[in-house]
């Protein structure tokens, strides 16, 4: 508030000085506003003692839009919030040089139509802001990337990408380069969203050359850099490319690294178009962290994926302790998803579902997340009852998140899984046929994921092994190796690995087998991956056994009870928690408790 009283008594020698008693009144206000704690009923007192007055036009809209910032922020009096802040837009004609109150107002107004779930209203309000702020270079961009946000939210991606547009080519008049590119990038990541791969590729070399040419702050060229590693990471993830995205990934671990030696600079831009920031430091820095855990995860390397989510959570919870800031909630969802994935390999399904509870727990502080996150949160769900050997529940699960996505990865990823649940079962082969049909990896493949596809090769490889089909088994399988390969996709490949050296045990090889099973394990243990090293060491078993090698034979029978133990136990413990009852949830928002069950209820013979 002394902030704003500064600008209402400074400037142009057209507007009069403002009068003491005026002052006063927004002095008291902000005492009471910053003192700890806040005194907010005394600091809307002062404000609404200014208004009895009849303090000029350019005065009463600012403390309208004062009590109305403090009402909104600090108290849950909506409507009267409201009502301050439309008197604030709406106010006594225009005000010259003050036209700002308006735009801040209106910002804020549409903000808290949002919460209200009136977003109708506050689009034709944004609308017609940005129509008058032409000449307000810094809010006509600010308006303009708050209704693209707003579009975004309402999955109508076109008209945000058209608002991004606008926006982009406004700031290139305005000379604003840094603020342009802001803009395309934004623009940018909503185009990866929507899969138009053809328009993000152009767009995005453009972008690298406004990031490379600008010369301005250090900290704000270095956080355009970190935007656009950012898009072009996940790119490359999306699309299963795990070896070929190093070189980006280590450019922006390298960005990261730069911009926190680098001091805020407290000089403000000349340009006022330029006053913005893309995240904060501390938030780019968790975002690194989460794009290297989601490499660390479709590359197979799960205990440096575990690192990384440790430092990101641990940054988090001190963040949230400050920054109460939306943002910070995805990422802490979107970090056990993957975290939750790797437990479930390594075999630690009960702290997978204690994981998967706190998932569930932060969605239900927010219905917008639970509304981006359902359909993972039953995917995570359905793995975990393949893990248990709770087949029937994984099956509802699946279904249940193919019914509640529009992501067509995710549902390439779901289908892949649902398949493997209809090979165990045996009995579902119309089904599985069906699904096989819309994951043909030889054509027509419907994402272009490299890993999807790799893992589409290995699912057929793995029904025509069951089916006894061994020679088409083989050839799925090898096709899977090479993509997996290729791209270091390491699960992938230990899995391929295993299966191969099983089908040649089969068929009598067991020299064959031998070649594919070692390498198998060797790569199951750098993982670590708990299901392939235990089907490893019965391989080993039978091979050393069918050999005649019995130290061997001992060895590999001595590893495979012991990776049984482990598995059994770590399964016992999970079925006893209270939140294994969640593979009963199927519809709605995720149940609020658990009751505990008296013990495990599920079949443990796929385990022995």
């Amino acid at each position: 508030l002394q902030t704003e009283a500064a600008a209402v008594c400074s400037g142009s020698s057209a507007l009069p000085a403002a009068p003491s008693w005026y002052l006063a009144l927004l002095g008291l206000a902000e005492h009471f506003r910053t003192s700890s704690p806040p005194k907010v009923r005394l600091c809307v007192h002062c404000l609404q003692a200014v208004l009895p007055r009849k303090p000029p036009a350019r005065m009463e809209a600012r403390t309208h839009l004062q009590l109305g910032s403090v009402l909104y922020h600090h108290t849950r009096n909506g409507d009267q919030a409201r009502g301050h802040l439309e008197k604030a837009v709406s106010g006594r004609g225009p005000i010259p040089q003050f036209e700002d109150v308006k735009f801040e107002a209106a910002s804020l107004l549409s903000e808290l139509y949002c919460q209200e779930n009136s977003v109708d209203t506050a689009k034709p309000l944004l609308r017609k802001a940005i129509q008058i702020s032409q000449q307000t270079p810094y809010w006509h961009c600010r308006l303009l990337f708050q209704l693209a946000q707003l579009h975004t939210l309402e999955k109508d991606l076109v008209s945000a990408c058209d608002l991004l547009g606008v926006g982009a080519e406004y700031a290139r008049v305005v000379g604003s380069e840094y603020t342009r590119a802001l803009f395309l990038l934004s623009k940018g990541m909503l185009l990866l969203m929507e899969r138009k791969l053809q328009e993000v590729h152009p767009l995005l070399t453009l972008c690298g050359q406004i990031v490379e040419n600008w010369q301005g702050n250090p900290i704000q060229k270095e956080s355009l850099r970190v935007f656009f590693l950012v898009l072009q990471v996940t790119h490359y993830l999306d699309a299963g490319q795990v070896k070929s995205v190093k070189p980006c990934l280590k450019q922006l671990q390298q960005c990261i690294q730069t911009i926190s030696t680098l001091h805020d600079d407290e000089i403000l831009p000349s340009n006022p178009a330029d006053l913005f920031h893309w995240l904060p430091k501390e938030h780019m820095c968790v975002l690194v962290y989460l794009v290297t855990v989601m490499h660390s995860m479709q590359a197979g390397y799960l205990e440096k994926a575990q690192k990384y989510t440790d430092k990101a959570l641990m940054q988090l919870e001190k963040l949230k302790m400050l920054d109460c800031s939306p943002i910070l909630s995805s990422f802490q969802v979107i970090l056990l998803e993957h975290i939750i994935m790797c437990r479930l390999v390594t075999g630690h399904k009960a702290t997978a579902l204690q994981e998967i509870s706190q998932v569930c727990q932060l969605c239900q502080q927010s219905p917008r997340l639970f509304s981006n996150h359902a359909a993972q949160l039953h995917t995570l769900l359905g793995l975990y009852c393949i893990s248990v050997n709770c087949m029937d529940n994984a099956e509802a699960q699946f279904t249940t998140a193919l019914r509640l996505t529009t992501h067509q990865e995710l549902w390439a990823f779901i289908v892949t899984n649902l398949a493997s649940v209809y090979i165990r079962e045996g009995n579902r082969h119309q089904e599985l046929y069906s699904l096989l049909e819309r994951i043909n990896p030889d054509h027509n493949f419907p994402v272009s994921s490299h890993c999807l596809r790799a893992a589409a090769f290995y699912i057929r490889g793995l029904f025509s092994f069951f089916q006894g089909r061994y020679n088409e088994a083989k050839r799925f399988l090898r096709e899977t190796l090479k993509m997996s390969n290729a791209e270091d996709l390491n699960r992938l490949t230990a899995c391929s690995l295993v299966l191969l050296g099983h089908i040649f045990y089969v068929l009598g090889n067991h020299r064959e087998s031998n070649n594919m099973v070692v390498p198998a394990m060797q790569l199951a243990s750098k993982i670590p991956d708990m299901s392939v090293q235990l089907w490893s060491s019965a391989l080993l078993r039978d091979l050393n056994k069918a050999c005649g090698n019995a130290m061997d034979a001992h060895e590999a029978a001595q590893m495979h009870q012991n990776f049984s133990q482990q598995l059994l136990q770590d399964h016992i413990e999970a079925c006893s928690l209270p939140e294994h009852n969640l593979i009963t949830w199927t519809d709605g928002p995720p149940p609020v408790q658990f009751q505990a069950q008296n013990g495990p209820t599920t079949s443990l013979a796929s385990l022995l």
